[in-house]
């Protein structure tokens, strides 16, 4: 247990094993026969009481004492010394279990069973909680206890704080006490206690407090988890705001219902094509939030003919909240001149109903407007857009020069976010706060060599990057938060896989944190460099990419090639509505679950998985109930009723329910372990819209 090698037993320590064994196993078969018969008589309670006695983790047990106890109340009902005795017995049993064993589930929540009955005493219950404290102060089910007994004395929090800082002070390895006093805080915070009204009168205490165990032992992690607690704290707004949307705030949207003549003025980063009569707003927010609708949001367009606009959160595990959500703008109908200028206007917070998952409402009413202009070109017939075959190569790509014209498609919300002069302050104190922790761990990492303060002080940096980027438009300390996660992936190969990840996140944050950073990745898809009417295409290709994010800065992106990276999941990558190409070739994606954000990508036409270890690896069933089709957790709108279940669906079914519904006019899936003549077959079943499969023009 916890590393400890396991030895072999000395042979009279082996035969006492089994005198013991054999002991239980006969207790446990009279107790069975006991209980299975509902047996409540003086002799078979008290066998149950040996039973617990010899091994108190025996749950049925302790379920057999409540039916027991249930039974001897109802005939004791009218006698109050005849409950409190029979209660008071039970809390000896509990109370001797827990000598034998003070970790023991079932026991501790007998405990609190009783006790909520209403006939103990619970006076004597911090006395027990002392005892077994000082036997193990760091044991959390004594902790757990104690947050039960508090409440049930209404005992104050300011009085429990006191006792997690003498417990601390005696001992700041105590991980229970630390977790404690973050829960307790959090309480005294939420409630505006008086001392409490403000994390900024709080918090400074608190990261004085907790530097006293790190610097004094920076080996142990206890007090290195408390002061990721009050980081948290500290960075975290509370309630949501929206930190992005698409189209973006001031930005003069050209729809495209064909494709662009050349030598068009207009911007790439503002042209989106049309293949239907409507285009998605998109919102994206700081954290999940539920109750996105008409009614909080406001959209006022001539585009809006239907005043109840139907928004979706962007989820992949089919939840109410989410960080990303989208609706439908529907175009007029018929013929629209091209120099026709629709005016949009968003409004939200105006009303209440938008709420975050841990309870707090957006309470920041914003207003934010862009306009759309239609142009139908017809270059050429729509039908036949699909005959030409998506090339990845580098030649197909030329490099993109900025233009006047053209606006930042990553303007943040973030700026008209700060209203009044409180808020104001509250970001200045948060942001000084950051900036003293950063002095106080670059000191102690000049002194020592500590893995977990070089990830504690890439962490605060990146806190002071995120607080101060939108002001400052850059991020200043990308560098030296890459090098710090690039030192811990050779000091703690253990953890390599979140290294890199989180070197990921930082390096991905570095790319998209300004226009000019954006623009080096931008290139032209097109057989011409002058030809600028042609797809802008984000190459975030060769950087070791392991995780993805940023996707609040990429809402625009309409071609992406993210291959020759490591991605094993696309995570997030639903929040991009106006994807139409995805190059995910030479990756590490281990089975079609990894791509379940792209089914809700429905512009999506160009998909490339090539040379990936699809099908290398056991079927993925980490997210469904059973092996089972009719129980994957993203088919619940299977329709048992209409769809056949042939063999090959049989075969496929996790491909089928990633591809189902889909549009796709290209796919590339070569060099996976999947790929056969039968699944060639199946795909083309599937995507019946496929023309191009694998490089080959279908007929």
């Amino acid at each position: 247990m916890h590393g400890r090698p396991r030895k072999p037993l000395k042979p009279e320590d082996a035969a006492a094993s089994a005198a013991k064994a054999e002991k239980l196993r006969v207790l446990q078969s009279q107790f069975l026969h006991n209980h299975h018969n509902h047996i409540y008589s003086k002799e078979a309670v008290e066998l149950s009481t040996k039973l617990l006695e010899t091994n108190p983790e025996l749950y049925t047990a302790w379920n057999y004492r409540k039916l027991a106890v249930q039974h001897k109340l109802t005939e004791n009902d009218s006698d109050p010394d005849s409950l409190k005795s029979i209660l008071d017995e039970e809390l000896r049993v509990v109370e001797s279990a827990l000598r034998q064993n003070f970790k023991s589930y079932g026991a501790w929540h007998h405990r609190k069973w009783i006790l909520s009955k209403g006939h103990s005493s619970i006076d004597n219950e911090l006395r027990l909680l002392d005892k077994f404290q000082k036997a193990d102060s760091r044991n959390f089910h004594a902790w757990n206890y104690r947050r039960f007994v508090a409440a049930s004395m209404n005992r104050s929090e300011e009085d429990e704080l006191k006792y997690t800082e003498d417990m601390i002070c005696n001992n700041f390895s105590n991980y229970s006490a630390w977790h404690n006093r973050s829960l307790l805080l959090s309480n005294l915070l939420k409630r505006k206690v008086e001392g409490f009204v403000s994390k900024e009168k709080v918090l400074p205490d608190e990261y004085e407090f907790v530097h006293q165990a790190i610097f004094t032992d920076p080996d142990d992690q206890s007090g290195w988890f408390y002061h990721l607690w009050l980081l948290d704290q500290t960075v975290r707004v509370d309630s949501p705001q929206l930190v992005s949307s698409w189209p973006t705030p001031g930005s003069d949207l050209i729809l495209l219902g064909d494709r662009c003549l050349d030598g068009c003025a207009s911007s790439p980063f503002t042209r989106f094509h049309l293949d239907s009569r409507t285009f998605p707003l998109v919102l994206y927010f700081n954290q999940a939030v539920e109750g996105v609708n008409s009614s909080t949001i406001t959209v006022d367009s001539e585009l809006n003919t239907n005043k109840d606009l139907v928004w979706k959160p962007l989820s992949s595990c089919n939840s109410k909240a989410a960080q990303v959500w989208v609706t439908q703008l529907n175009l007029p109908d018929g013929n629209t001149h091209s120099s026709k200028v629709f005016p949009v206007e968003v409004s939200l917070g105006h009303s209440q109903g938008i709420i975050s998952s841990s309870g707090f409402h957006y309470s920041n009413p914003f207003c934010f407007a862009f306009r759309v202009s239609l142009q139908f070109v017809e270059t050429q017939p729509v039908e036949a857009l699909g005959k030409e075959i998506i090339s990845w190569r580098d030649e197909s790509f030329h490099n993109y020069n900025a233009h006047s014209q053209d606006s930042s498609p990553i303007s943040s919300l973030y700026q008209l976010s700060i209203k009044n002069d409180n808020e104001l302050t509250d970001f200045e104190w948060r942001a000084a706060t950051i900036a003293k922790e950063i002095d106080h761990f670059r000191e102690l990492l000049s002194l020592i060599n500590c893995k977990i303060g070089k990830l504690t002080l890439a962490r605060l940096l990146m806190a002071h990057d995120a607080m101060m980027c939108p002001p400052a438009n850059k991020i200043s300390h990308s560098e030296e938060v890459l090098e710090l996660y690039n030192d811990l992936m050779r000091l703690d190969p253990t953890h390599v896989q979140y290294y890199k990840d989180q070197h990921s996140l930082v390096l991905l944050q570095q790319v998209t944190s300004n226009w000019e950073s954006l623009l080096s990745r931008c290139f032209h898809y097109s057989n011409s460099p002058s030809n600028r009417g042609s797809p802008m295409c984000l190459q975030l290709k060769n950087l070791s990419l392991s995780r993805l994010g940023s996707f609040d800065k990429l809402l625009w992106v309409q071609m992406l090639d993210l291959s020759h990276n490591e991605l094993r999941s696309i995570e997030g990558l639903e929040a991009l509505q106006l994807l139409s190409c995805l190059n995910l070739s030479n990756n590490i994606l281990g089975s079609f679950t990894a791509l379940e954000p792209i089914r809700q990508l429905k512009s999506l036409r160009a998909l490339n998985i090539s040379y990936n270890e699809i099908g290398a690896h056991s079927i993925d069933t980490t997210k469904y109930l059973c092996s089972s089709p009719l129980s994957h957790s993203v088919g619940s709108e299977w329709n048992h009723g209409q769809t056949v279940i042939d063999d090959d669906i049989k075969s496929y079914w996790e491909a089928y329910f990633i591809l189902k519904g889909l549009n796709l006019t290209q796919f590339d899936i070569v060099g996976n372990a999947i790929v056969n003549e039968k699944f060639k077959s199946f795909l083309i079943k599937v995507l019946p819209g496929l023309k191009w499969l694998d490089g080959e023009q279908l007929h």
